[in-house]
Order: structure tokens, then C-alpha cells, then sequence
């Protein structure tokens, strides 16, 4: 006669009970020793979970992403302050250096990294399979999370099929987004390119051909659908044979960047203009630092640069060995992860720098030129040093022909062209290339730059495909009809086909709906429920007694203190905060391209986009309480039927 396990009795029970609630009791002792021994492929070695767990999380979201925060707090996010002081004869900047983007590190990023390493590790199974093992009600916060890789995945790949047609665009000279087309009658420049730039007319004309509004989807652009179809077939070949295969591509994908990254910093620092963009980067606003919205983007970036709630750490950390130290991996991640992040910052920031200066001095050149040849002025008698003064002396002296020529005469700031640097939509594509254009062996800085946004790209789609891949894997009823390379091959295919949606001429605006809306708020929502179901459902004792049986290393009360009480308080601030914006804001609104202007508009989704905003977050949360709903039915259905059998 089945047992079923109540409420109170999942507290206390084993994690073979919590299986087993449904089998008979003389078989939870096989069940519990098919979770903890079962036969599993493992990495061929310690490095290899490392790096992957390193380059798996979504490396080029993240270094994106940063650069955008620290735009928008102009620094905040780094040093709280920027005095210098003299300590042994040399300048040392003081003061606390990246105090939000630290303190999120250590109470909230650090702590769930373990907690989903060590889970994944103690349970030997991918996300669905961990989470019913704690209990069978969980069993939806697995699902959930394969849902939100299953989102990911769809348009993440489109990232990567843009790398691969700027990576074959670079060998071309000149670079063909550094200047603008000829128009139909070969008299002058295309309107659009004029309007806007060269570096944007390639990006949303030749790339994306976009379209004026996502109501016009247009048809599928055949090169981007060629290069998203290679995309997906490189990442098919690198998880053809699940970690056997995934296992030797890590390598080159986690080491390569790092060492484009140095070759970029050391060309960076030697351009004109890059300690402009240094100085931009590590100058506060210090009114930013009381701003809540600095803190929670700090919050933000950290959980997502690391890849919780993905299910990738689960699926990584189940193929090591139990014996693992998953703490040391969890402290060692999280760290060179948040230093990449600053790093690649500091790489951006000097080009973006040089890209600044560069802009503004051509535009100070051209106010001079514009002023020598109006008011008969020698050549050089005007400087950019004497240029202000000089605007004034003539304005004063000469006030009708200067009002003249003021329309034509631009405001140059250098603090405007940073600002401008690093804002926008397609910031890799648009802002970078940018700055190429204008280096010396410009196709070789592109090849490297894309080149690097591939191995990146690759790097987290393994983790992406991974997620999904482990838990079908794990269930027989999927791998008992299909071998790994069938179910790799699916999975690929599946993601491929429907990926073609982001290749349409309003791609780029359904791209922008799943990268903002597909993953935020579900991600924060399964982290939560994981770090409740640990803690308090499963417990957090036996839990910390599980991982000393496995690992023979005490639990740190710092983690227990995180996962039980500061960990969560926080991720429900999160949550807070994106419902309040979300309900504060109105009607959501998107940036549509407008071609006559050759710059972005703002405009209101339509009912549909926003039906389908709302379907990608209920698909994924849902899981959660409709599992654990139809767990409890079935177990109600179940208790009545035997009830019904005794009598």
C-alpha cells in the first residue's frame, strides 16, 4: 500500500522519503542509493567544472550590462570616492572602491552560487530532478528554470549569428560600417546613413534591415538566418556528446577572451583620448551612491552575471564529484567573474574614451574651420584652447555675421560624446565599431573584437543548452526513446526554427521583449523559492550535515546566515522593486528606429506584444505553483482511493 508523506512529514523526512512519497516503503533505500550513486558522467577533471562554471554564466550579458549601469550612474557602481592622497611618495585613489557592486557580491551572488552548486552536486541531477528530490512539490521550480533557458536560448544564439556576420564582414577594406553608401543616383550618400551614422546605418539597415515599427514584421533577412543557422549548428557540435564534448571546448572558451581582453587593454591604454574614458569611468556622481535604483542595478548585475536561477550551475555541478569542494569553487567564480566584469570595463572605457576624444575633436576642428572661413581669419590663429574666448570676442564684435553662423556652429563637450558613447541599443555593434573604424589595421581589432564575442557568446550557450539538456536526459522516459545526440540535435533544431522570428525585419524589437522580459522576474522568483525550499522546507541543518557527509567540510555560519535571512530579504526587494516600477511606469514602451530621422523613437507596444510579455512571465512562474497544485491534487485523489481500499 503507497504512504504518502504529509506537510509535517517532509520537514523531517530523508531525501529518499521525499522520492520515494508515492512508492512503497521496502524500496526507499534502493531509491535513495540510485540518487547518491547512480552512474554519471563526470568531468574529466577539476579545471573543467571551473571553467565551465566560469564561462557558462552569461558572459556577455553581464560585461554588457555593467557598462550600461555605469553609464547610467556615471561611475557610481565603482568608486564612492575618488580623492587621491600621497602614501609613500606615489597618488593612490582611497576611499571605498565598488562599494554596492561589492557588497551584492558577498550577501547576495556568492551565497546563492554555492547554494545552487551545492545543490546540484549533493542531488547528482539536473534542475527538475534536484528540486523534486527535496520535495515533490518543487518539481515545478525546475521546470521553471528549464522554461527560462528554453527563452534564453531562443534569442540568445541571435547574439552570436550578429557576431559571426560582423566576424565575416572584418576582413573587408575599408571596413564597410566605416563609411556611408552611395545612394541610387551615385551623387551623394544614402539619406539614412547621413542622418544618422555609418556605424548605425550598417547595424539597423544592413544588419537588422529593420523596420519603423514591430506592428511590421516584414520577412526573414536571409543572411542573418544563414549566420543564425551556423550559430546553432557550432553549438550542436560542442554539446554533441554532453560533457564529454562540452568538457574540451570549455578551455578555449574561458581562456580565449581573457586573452584578446589583454591584447585590447594594451592597445587601448596606448590611444589618444583613453584616459578621458578611465577618468569618465572612475568619477562618481555622488547623489547616485543615495539613488536605490544604483543598488538594486548592483543587486541585478551580480545575479545575473553569475547565472542563477538558470539551472546551468545545477547541471554543472552535477556531473563533479561529491567530494567537491563546492564552497571553494563558489568563492573562486564569484570572483573572477566580478573581476572580468571590471576589467573588461576598464578595456571598454579607454576605447570608449578614445572614440569620445577623437569625436570631439573633429567636431571642435570643424567649428574652427567653419569660423576661419567666415570671419577671414588666419590659419591657426583659432585653437581649441583659445576657442571659447575667441566664439566670444567675435560674437561681441562682429554680432550680425556671428548670428549668421551660429546655426552652424556646433556645442562640442567631451562629457556629451562619453555620455553618447555608451548608451543605446546595440551597444557591442554600434559604439565599438565605432571606435574601430578609426584604429590603424582596423580589420584586425574587429576580427579580434567579434572573434571574442563568439567564444563568449558559445561560452554561455553551452550553459544555456546545458541546463535544458541535463534534465531531459536525466528522465527515462525521454532517453529511454532518444540517444544524446538525437535529444541534442531537437533541442538545437527547435531553438533554431523559432529563433528565425528575431531575423525578421522586426526581430530586433521581439529580441528586445524576450532579453528584458523573459527571464527577470521568473529567474528572481525560482532563486527565491530555492533558497526557502533549503532552508526551511528541506532544512537548513540536514542540509549542512549533507554537505559534511559529502564533502567533509563544516558549514561557515556567513552562509547559513546568508541563505537563511539577508539572501532572500533581499531577492523580495528585488521583487518589490521590479512590480512597483512595472505598475509605476504605465503602458510599456519600446525604441522603434526611424529611418527619416536616422535616430530611435519611443512608442507603445501594441495590445499583442504586450499579451505576449505577459505569457513569457506566466509560462515560467506558473510552473511553480501549478506543479505543486496538481502534486497536492494527486496525492489528495491518491489518499482518498486508498482510504477507500482499506474500507
Amino acid at each position: 500500500m503507497s504512504r504518502d508523506v504529509g506537510w509535517e512529514e517532509m520537514c523531517t523526512a530523508s531525501p529518499c522519503e521525499l522520492v520515494s512519497a508515492s512508492q512503497p516503503r521496502d524500496t526507499a533505500e534502493a531509491t535513495a542509493l540510485q540518487i547518491s550513486t547512480q552512474p554519471r558522467t563526470k568531468w574529466a577533471s577539476l579545471d573543467q567544472i571551473l571553467y565551465k562554471v566560469v564561462s557558462g554564466p552569461r558572459s556577455k550579458r553581464m560585461k554588457t550590462k555593467l557598462r550600461g549601469v555605469l553609464s547610467e550612474h556615471h561611475g557610481a557602481l565603482l568608486p564612492t570616492s575618488c580623492e587621491t592622497e600621497q602614501v609613500q611618495g606615489r597618488p593612490r585613489v582611497t576611499g571605498s572602491f565598488l562599494v554596492p557592486y561589492i557588497i551584492m557580491l558577498f550577501v547576495e551572488g556568492m551565497p546563492l552560487l554555492h547554494l545552487e552548486l551545492a545543490v546540484g552536486q549533493r542531488m547528482r541531477q539536473g534542475s527538475i530532478g534536484a528540486w523534486r528530490t527535496i520535495s515533490p512539490y518543487l518539481g515545478g521550480v525546475g521546470i521553471a528554470s528549464v522554461v527560462v533557458s528554453f527563452f534564453l536560448s531562443m534569442y540568445y544564439n541571435v547574439i552570436n549569428a550578429w557576431a559571426f556576420w560582423y566576424l565575416f564582414h572584418s576582413f573587408q577594406d575599408p571596413l564597410p560600417w566605416s563609411v556611408c553608401p552611395l545612394n541610387g543616383n551615385h551623387t551623394g550618400f544614402e539619406e539614412e546613413c547621413e542622418k544618422a551614422s555609418s556605424t548605425q546605418y550598417f547595424w539597423y539597415r544592413k544588419t537588422l534591415n529593420i523596420s519603423p515599427s514591430i506592428q511590421d514584421n516584414g520577412s526573414v533577412q536571409w543572411e542573418p538566418a544563414l549566420c543564425l543557422i551556423l550559430a546553432w549548428l557550432v553549438v550542436y557540435l560542442c554539446t554533441l556528446r554532453g560533457t564529454e564534448s562540452t568538457g574540451k571546448v570549455v578551455y578555449f572558451t574561458a581562456l580565449l577572451p581573457y586573452c584578446v581582453l589583454i591584447i585590447y587593454l594594451v592597445r587601448g591604454l596606448t590611444l589618444h583620448g583613453a584616459t578621458n574614458g578611465l577618468v569618465y569611468m572612475f568619477t562618481p556622481k555622488m547623489e547616485q551612491l543615495a539613488n536605490p535604483k544604483a543598488w538594486i542595478n548592483a543587486a541585478t548585475q551580480i545575479f545575473f552575471s553569475l547565472g542563477l536561477g538558470f539551472g546551468s550551475l545545477i547541471a554543472f555541478a552535477s556531473y563533479s564529484e561529491p567530494s567537491n569542494n563546492c564552497q571553494k569553487h563558489a568563492i573562486i567564480v564569484s570572483l573572477i567573474n566580478s573581476s572580468t566584469s571590471i576589467f573588461a570595463s576598464i578595456v571598454t572605457f579607454s576605447i570608449y574614451g578614445f572614440k569620445a576624444t577623437f569625436n570631439y575633436e573633429s567636431c571642435v576642428n570643424k567649428v574652427i574651420l567653419l569660423l576661419t572661413n567666415s570671419f577671414d581669419l588666419e590659419d591657426g590663429f583659432l585653437t581649441a584652447s583659445n576657442l571659447e574666448q575667441m566664439k566670444g570676442y567675435l560674437a561681441s564684435t562682429y554680432p550680425s555675421r556671428y548670428s549668421e553662423v551660429f546655426p552652424q556652429i556646433k556645442n562640442c563637450s567631451l562629457e556629451s560624446e562619453l555620455d553618447t558613447a555608451v548608451q543605446g541599443t546595440g551597444l557591442a555593434f554600434i559604439v565599438y565599431t565605432e571606435a574601430i573604424k578609426n584604429m590603424e589595421v582596423s580589420q584586425l581589432w574587429s576580427a579580434l573584437y567579434f572573434f571574442m564575442l563568439l567564444m563568449l557568446g558559445i561560452g554561455s550557450m553551452l550553459g544555456n543548452t546545458a541546463a535544458i539538456l541535463t534534465p531531459l536526459t536525466d528522465s527515462k522516459v525521454v532517453s529511454s526513446h532518444l540517444p544524446k545526440e538525437a535529444i541534442s540535435g531537437l533541442v538545437c533544431l527547435i531553438n533554431c526554427a523559432i529563433g528565425m522570428v528575431f531575423t525578421m525585419e522586426a526581430g530586433n524589437y521581439w529580441f528586445d521583449i524576450f532579453n528584458d522580459y523573459a527571464a527577470t522576474l521568473p529567474l528572481l522568483l525560482i532563486v527565491l523559492v530555492e533558497t526557502v525550499a533549503v532552508c526551511f522546507l528541506y532544512g537548513l541543518r540536514r542540509f549542512e550535515s549533507d554537505l559534511q557527509a559529502m564533502t567533509g567540510r563544516t558549514l561557515n555560519w556567513y552562509w547559513k546566515v546568508m541563505w537563511a535571512g539577508i539572501s532572500p530579504l533581499l531577492i523580495v526587494s528585488l521583487l518589490v522593486f521590479y512590480l512597483s516600477d512595472y505598475i509605476l511606469t504605465g503602458t510599456l514602451r519600446y525604441q522603434a528606429w526611424d529611418a527619416s530621422q536616422g535616430q530611435l523613437v519611443t512608442k507603445d507596444y501594441p495590445p499583442y506584444a504586450l499579451a505576449v510579455i505577459g505569457l513569457l512571465v506566466a509560462s515560467s512562474t506558473m510552473c511553480i505553483p501549478l506543479v505543486a497544485l496538481r502534486t497536492f491534487v494527486m496525492r489528495c485523489l491518491r489518499r482518498g482511493g486508498d482510504t477507500a481500499h482499506v474500507a
